[in-house]
């Protein structure tokens, strides 16, 4: 199939043309006709293989040209980072219209965001929060909006963004167009989708959940985190030494502390990004990853959605992710395009269980990597090895509830013996 044969105008073929789109992928293949002739679609298909153009495509020819002060389409994401890379790719879709479309985001001042909302607009990509907080600020009357897009939906409405998309429904015209994209979409999730949609047309280029083919996944069995540095500085200096790599941690601080102790290796290669950041600091350090200015990029989860850097060859999970679903979007920061990529999930005793919730997600098997005999292998620490007993002991009670495990016994409180009256000591007289 061909753009064209898409219905697509010769404006937008031309911007994709430039974009570099020789032919429309799968997702978009089935995802634009529904969305051109006004269905609320749920969206579905692996990381990298142009979901975004499957929403922006047809939404901005649908808006056809300026048409007064207000917004009438949003999309709502749930990164600044999403955010402006959604933005980027609007932008070069409606270059050869006359379509304005700005990005709205927190973590810097409102006011040139709501001065230009006030200019006016035609498509908004905005976080949540932002996008009220603008509109409450008088930027802009929302009913005129007849398109809302959620991308990464299962994020957006599983991680505390559901009392925001509510306010956000009470707003906008209930007669409007709604469009869900995410790589994984989990049966609760689809309930509380029932509240955005009505009787939607579901396309999915894959089944959900499922990894992109393009990245062999491997991991490691490695005691602690010392151990697990010095595996990522053999891989990103001897095995790969010139690849772009993303290495993906559960905590900020962690996040600070892994960065730290690459940055030697990697001659100060290397960057952190995570929600304590500022929002400069981030958009700074995600621009130079972008550019190849620095190899390696250390984040928690901040930076595992939607995040479109096709020339990262290499992801490295630190930590296995405890919900098997962002493992999908974590590896889906390689292989983008059709590209080649590998996925290297470091595991330490407490983190098996999570592993195989995973491969039971994705329903495919995870290569175990042979560790070299020369890496430095370091003494586990008490704390850490108490930390990934209470771990082991937390799963083996999800799985049995009568499980006793290293932590179960409490010290026994010793009887106080009782004192006679005859024999307790003589009270000392005040004064």
């Amino acid at each position: 199939m061909t753009f064209e044969e898409l219905k697509l105008t010769r404006q937008f073929i031309r911007a994709v043309e430039q974009a570099g789109y020789n032919a429309p992928t799968p997702i978009q293949e089935k995802a634009i006709p529904p969305i051109r002739s006004g269905q609320d679609v749920i969206g579905i298909a692996q990381t990298g293989t142009g979901k975004t153009a499957a929403f922006l495509l047809p939404t901005l020819q649908k808006l056809k040209y300026p048409q007064g002060m207000e917004p009438r389409a949003v999309v709502l994401a749930p990164t600044k980072e999403l955010v402006l890379q959604i933005h980027e790719q609007a932008e070069r879709f409606a270059q050869f219209t006359e379509l304005r479309c700005l990005a709205l985001y927190g973590g810097i001042g409102y006011k040139k965001q709501l001065e230009a909302v006030q200019a006016g607009q035609d498509l908004l990509i905005a976080t949540p929060g932002r996008f009220l907080e603008i509109y409450q600020r008088g930027g802009f009357n929302p009913k005129k909006i007849t398109t809302v897009v959620l991308d990464e939906a299962d994020r957006m409405m599983d991680m505390g963004f559901m009392p925001q998309l509510r306010l956000v429904q009470e707003l906008v015209p209930s007669k409007r167009q709604n469009l869900l994209f995410s790589a994984t979409f989990p049966e609760r999730v689809q309930r509380l989708a029932d509240e955005f949609l009505l009787w939607p047309t579901r396309v999915e280029a894959t089944p959900q959940s499922t990894p992109v083919a393009t990245v062999q996944q491997f991991s490691a069995a490695l005691p602690n985190v010392a151990t697990k540095l010095h595996f990522v500085k053999y891989l990103l200096t001897e095995r790969y030494p010139e690849a772009r790599a993303m290495v993906f941690v559960r905590e900020k601080d962690q996040a600070e502390l892994i960065s730290r102790g690459l940055a030697d290796a990697l001659k100060g290669q290397v960057r952190s990004i995570h929600s304590n950041k500022g929002q400069n600091s981030r958009i700074h350090a995600m621009d130079l990853f972008r550019e190849g200015a620095i190899r390696c990029l250390v984040s928690t989860d901040v930076a595992s959605r939607g995040i479109d850097v096709p020339e990262t060859s290499l992801v490295i999970n630190f930590s296995v992710p405890r919900d098997p679903h962002d493992y999908v979007h974590r590896i889906g920061r390689t292989g983008r395009a059709f590209r080649d990529g590998e996925a290297f999930t470091l595991v330490d005793p407490s983190e098996g269980y999570a592993l195989e919730r995973i491969v039971e997600l994705t329903q495919t098997p995870i290569a175990p990597f042979d560790v070299p005999a020369e890496l430095p292998v370091e003494e586990t620490p008490r704390w850490e090895k108490q930390a990934q007993a209470r771990t082991i002991d937390g799963e083996m009670r999800k799985r049995d509830p009568n499980y006793k495990g290293a932590f179960h016994e409490k010290k026994k409180k010793t009887a106080k013996r009782p004192v006679k009256k005859g024999n307790r000591p003589p009270k000392a007289k005040r004064g």
